[in-house]
């Protein structure tokens, strides 16, 4: 089969077309032939050499698909050829096929166009995480959400609202900013002077909530602007930088700092995790959620998608199809 490869870690222009052998699933697994794969800035990191689990080379990237079951193996009992459904495979989804254990696969809705179920597991999944076990966010609280014109900042936009809290949304341009007001925030606004929008919105009062994909110094201003009890979560670094914080600021603020990893969240706790992505197609199901593709690609141009997502362009999510 096709497959875009990662031969040496680097930058994503390294990417190089190739084959790899059709899997074959083992006895937990089903194959699903790929429809789409969702893109989301770890891939960008794997590709470095840089995340936090690194497979083997060479390797595809691409850690979410959408597509139709071809083949399942011999103890899966829930899903069947010819399904259409989302997976989350870690990596590999840039190629026509992939191998992925029955657990990590969901139906998806028949409304639902693949390049949007592609689009949707680890953006929504992080987001709903985050906001739901590890901040806890309730009605009526503020939430604070950086980089919010891309994949998780639509995401967790769109839940905050779902939660019925009072979004503050940033994002870097007027394009972006239109973006996500299409997607319900209360108020958006640019980078600068972050804590005196941040007063503005709250009334001085402070932020509940702080949901940040970016890292760099936003965060520091963020969390000297968290209210009593406020919760900062650290959901990555798409900005490159990983900040540095006086650990004075939560003490005198009584505020949490918390962090994210989907990931691992996944693994450790796959019952509450599979609870989540089922709450979440329901939601999309009676269209009370909307999932925005920026940007599609062919399979032979993945790098220049990957581009896209690495130089922070990307408007919600961008999508291959192979």
């Amino acid at each position: 089969m096709r497959a875009m490869l990662c031969h040496q870690h680097g930058g994503v222009e390294s990417l190089e077309a190739g084959e790899l052998p059709d899997p074959v699933p083992s006895d937990q697994e089903v194959i699903i032939e790929i429809h789409a794969c969702g893109l989301n800035f770890p891939d960008v990191l794997m590709i470095a050499g840089k995340y936090q689990t690194q497979p083997p080379l060479p390797f595809a990237p691409g850690a979410e698909v959408a597509g139709v079951i071809t083949a399942c193996g011999a103890g899966v009992q829930t899903l069947s050829p010819g399904q259409r459904v989302l997976a989350y495979c870690g990596h590999g989804g840039l190629a026509e096929q992939v191998a992925v254990p029955a657990a990590q696969v969901l139906p998806i809705p028949e409304r639902m166009p693949f390049e949007e179920a592609a689009a949707f597991l680890l953006t929504f999944g992080t987001s709903w995480h985050a906001l739901k076990q590890r901040a806890a966010l309730r009605a009526g609280e503020t939430l604070l959400v950086l980089g919010a014109a891309g994949g998780v900042g639509l995401a967790a936009v769109e839940l905050g609202k779902l939660v019925g809290a009072r979004v503050l949304a940033i994002a870097s341009s007027e394009e972006k900013r239109d973006l996500v007001a299409a997607h319900g925030a209360d108020a958006v606004r640019d980078y600068a002077d972050l804590r005196a929008s941040i007063g503005e919105f709250t009334g001085g009062r402070g932020i509940d909530v702080v949901f940040d994909p970016v890292g760099g110094s936003m965060f520091e201003q963020a969390l000297r602007s968290c209210a009593w009890n406020g919760r900062a979560l650290v959901i990555g670094f798409a900005g490159g930088e990983i900040p540095r914080v006086p650990m004075n600021l939560p003490l005198l603020k009584g505020a949490s700092i918390v962090g994210v990893f989907w990931g691992s969240f996944v693994a450790r706790e796959p019952e509450v995790a599979r609870a989540n992505h089922l709450e979440l197609l329901e939601h999309y199901a009676a269209g009370r959620l909307r999932v925005h593709v920026g940007a599609t690609y062919p399979l032979a141009q993945s790098a220049e998608a990957l581009a896209v997502l690495a130089g922070r362009g990307a408007m919600g999510k961008v999508v291959v199809t192979p």
